[in-house]
């Protein structure tokens, strides 16, 4: 390599890194407890029995309804960590955040187990915390572009690392740590090393990551697009409000027998803001470790139970949707976990390692500069 190439390609590591390195560090920080998420909450805060099936839809909807009349019902969603059914309702569909009531099930039984949006466990109040601070910096959608584009300077990062680290070994054995030089050169023989062999993995991990900070506008770009054009043919409402719809139950029924190697994830009322004015949405995935990180939605009439048929995902939220589990190393058990585990710690040790050289450089230009 010429060396106005290493010059550029060494300035483009630099800055890149130097963007990116104090938010990397805190998603490494959070994404460490993250990885086992789901056993510090059952550790903590056992959840109930798992369900062998879940209880019947339509009384708990009525139940929701009877503690709230007048407002609508937005979704109901399994949430299997807690092995609980929550109902979400608010007094209009373009009520804030804070207006929405969230009233927690017991998945099997169909009991109220609380109604107050506050009624969650410390552990999972703490954890949802963390959650938030690694995906959004707590910020929501602004919070999650910001970390996409700091995933971009983060990969940007590792590529132009690669490329350097072949003529800054050129005359070094692999794995080489000159400890007969001074502290700054073994911290960047150490550097190089961990660098070069977490380099697949930090690749990995960001691209996922940058996936998952795009899911929103993925999301909606799907839905306001493909979703609207399969239901452009549909028959026209009608009538409104929600006498005449079939019961959730049913159309769950529907799906059920339609796809019997199916899960419910979640339930989607209708929403002509959403573009599916006369469907429930259902949210369907796999029984297996693998396949219950790929979801299906399936549309079903709420007129007449018609199935009208699973909406095809483009390439683009398959890709999100397989990045999510390769994300966390969540699908393959504790081994994986603690594999995942050991590599975000040796991600931090690469992160502190480059900040440490970048600030010991500052140092001596510093001096330098006084002498």
């Amino acid at each position: 390599m010429k060396a106005r190439h290493l010059q550029r390609w060494s300035m483009i590591h630099r800055w890149s890194s130097l963007v990116c390195t104090l938010f990397l560090l805190l998603l490494c920080l959070t994404g460490l407890p993250l990885v086992f998420e789901q056993e510090i909450s059952h550790w903590l805060d056992p959840p109930a029995s798992a369900p062998s099936t879940l209880a019947n839809l339509d009384g708990i909807v009525a139940t929701s309804r009877s503690r709230y009349p007048g407002e609508a019902v937005i979704a109901a969603f399994f949430d299997d960590d807690r092995n609980e059914l929550v109902v979400r309702m608010t007094p209009t569909l373009d009520s804030p955040s804070d207006r929405i009531h969230r009233l927690r099930f017991d998945a099997a039984s169909g009991s109220l187990l609380g109604d107050d949006p506050n009624d969650v466990p410390k552990v999972s109040r703490t954890l949802l915390l963390i959650r938030h601070l690694h995906t959004d910096l707590v910020m929501r959608l602004p919070g999650e572009l910001f970390l996409a584009v700091m995933a971009v300077a983060f990969l940007t990062s590792v590529v132009s690392g690669v490329v350097l680290y072949a003529p800054f070994a050129r005359n070094l054995a692999f794995g080489t740590v000159r400890r007969d030089r001074s502290p700054r050169v073994r911290w960047l023989d150490r550097h190089n090393l961990w660098g070069i062999v977490l380099a697949a993995w930090m690749v990995l991990v960001g691209a996922t990551g940058l996936m998952n900070e795009l899911s929103v506008p993925l999301f909606s770009l799907w839905q306001r697009n493909d979703v609207v054009a399969m239901l452009k043919h549909q028959r026209p409402p009608e009538g409104r409000g929600e006498v005449a719809w079939i019961p959730p139950q049913q159309a769950y029924d529907v799906v059920r027998h339609a796809l019997p190697g199916m899960q419910l994830l979640s339930i989607a009322f209708p929403d002509a803001a959403a573009g599916t004015p006369n469907q429930y949405v259902l949210w369907m995935h796999g029984d297996t470790t693998w396949t219950s990180r790929l979801f299906e939605p399936v549309l079903v009439d709420v007129r007449d139970g018609r199935l009208i048929g699973a909406v095809p995902m483009p390439w683009y939220l398959r890709a999100l949707e397989l990045s999510r589990p390769l994300h966390f190393g969540d699908y393959g058990g504790m081994p994986l976990k603690l594999l995942w585990a050991a590599l975000d710690i040796g991600t931090i040790a690469v992160l502190v390692s480059g900040l440490y050289l970048w600030v010991g450089k500052r140092r001596r230009v510093v001096k330098t500069g006084q002498a």
